[in-house]
Order: structure tokens, then sequence, then C-alpha cells
């Protein structure tokens, strides 16, 4: 699982949750979550948008089977959560060459979902850049009128050797983490916590096995009900 968008700021975000009945989801997204905008769009966006779609989907068939996807490198991404909606399986090595080159074939992780059965069904990627890109940078590898990239941003987290501190809830609300509705550094040092005001780098799914329709493949549902899951994983290994 974005340039320097604004977000609204912590009193902004929860007077208007009270005021529309947000969900708990969408405060979280609204302070947490930061995505590009989208952008008009052109005939040229959306064949190179498929063009990047069709090689990943030829490229990823050979993954079917998360055995293969272990082979090469891949590892589920907090393995200790057995009821993650969608499974990660990263690749670090391609994650870091990121940086510097974009690789339709090759995606920072590879995405499955779980069924009833216990079964892995591939259903798409993650590409992932570093977190200073810039619009124009993204626009480049998959056109911002057709996808949205997103940035995990202003989360409150313990000091460190403080871990035990995550299972900490004010009012029904997590005081830390991407579950916190604390988002600014004064709030944050109000409650003894240290602000990270960005967590990693710009992501972007591609969900090249759910169907042909751009909106499809390119949406990202990650400001709803994915927030559980990875989340946890990723908080519980970060510290100051």
């Amino acid at each position: 699982m974005a340039c320097s968008l604004a977000l609204s700021v912590f009193a902004f975000a929860t007077g208007n949750a009270q005021q529309h009945s947000h969900s708990p989801e969408e405060i979280n997204g609204e302070l947490h979550m930061q995505m590009t905008a989208l952008r008009p769009g052109t005939a040229a966006d959306s064949a190179r948008a498929a063009g990047v779609a069709a090689i990943l989907r030829d490229a990823l068939r050979q993954y079917a089977d998360t055995t293969a996807a272990v082979a090469d490198g891949y590892r589920m991404f907090n393995p200790e959560d057995t009821h993650q909606r969608i499974y990660h399986f990263t690749s670090n090595w391609n994650a870091l060459k990121e940086a510097f080159r974009f690789d339709p074939a090759k995606p920072t992780s590879l995405l499955y979902r779980k069924e009833t059965s216990g079964r892995f069904v591939l259903t798409g990627a993650m590409y992932s850049t570093p977190k200073g890109f810039s619009p124009e940078k993204l626009d480049a590898r998959v056109p911002l009128s057709v996808a949205q990239w997103h940035k995990h941003v202003n989360w409150c987290i313990p000091k460190k050797g403080e871990k035990a501190r995550w299972s900490e809830a004010k009012d029904g609300h997590a005081v830390f983490g991407p579950a916190s509705l604390i988002a600014t550094k004064s709030a944050c040092d109000a409650v003894g916590g240290v602000l990270h005001e960005t967590v990693f780098g710009w992501m972007l799914h591609a969900n090249v096995f759910a169907g042909d329709d751009p909106g499809t493949i390119w949406g990202d549902d990650h400001m709803g009900h994915d927030m559980k899951g990875m989340h946890d994983g990723m908080k519980m290994g970060m510290e100051p």
C-alpha cells in the first residue's frame, strides 16, 4: 500500500466526521491516507495504462501458486495474521530497484485472496516508489488520470522501547497507528508518542485478474476495510 497533497488537519477532520457521520474507516482514511489527484484523461493515457496491465498480467501467471512466488524471492507480509483480506507477498529486492527504474513485469508485491478452503488466489500486484516521488514521476509509471497512488501519512507511534503501548485505546479508538484519530505533532506529543509524517512510500494496486475494466484494475480501496491486517503488520515493526 502520493505527491505533497494537503490533508485535513485533525480538528477539521473530526469535526467533519461529526457533521456527516463518517465511519471510522473514512475518518482514518482522511487522516492517514494521501491519494494522488485524478487528472483529465487522454486516449494515450488509457492505452499506456492498459499496456502496463497487460505486461503485468502476463508476468504474473507464473505465480498462480504461492510456492512459485516464494521460490522467486517473494515473502508473505505479516504471516502471523491469518485473516487478512488481501495477502501481500513482497520482494524487497524489487522494492529497492523500484527507486531507480519501473519494470511493469516486476512489481514490489504480489496480491492474493485467501479462500475459505485455505487456497490462495492471485488477484494482482502492487507497485511502490520512494515517498519523495513527484506527481510527474508517478504519472510516468502509471497515468494519474487512470490510477490514484496512495501513501500512508501522519502516524503517531509509541516511543522506542514502548511497543506495549500499541494496544492503548481512548474513547473506543486506538491511540497509536493508522486506526488512531491523532494526526498532528501536537496531539501526538500530548500522548507521549512520535509522529511520522510519511510512512513507507507511494503504493499502487493493480488488480489485473479482477476484470478488464480500468476502474476495477486500478481501483484502490485502501481507505476502507483494508486498514486492518496489512497495517497491523506494518505498525508492529515500527519504532522511531
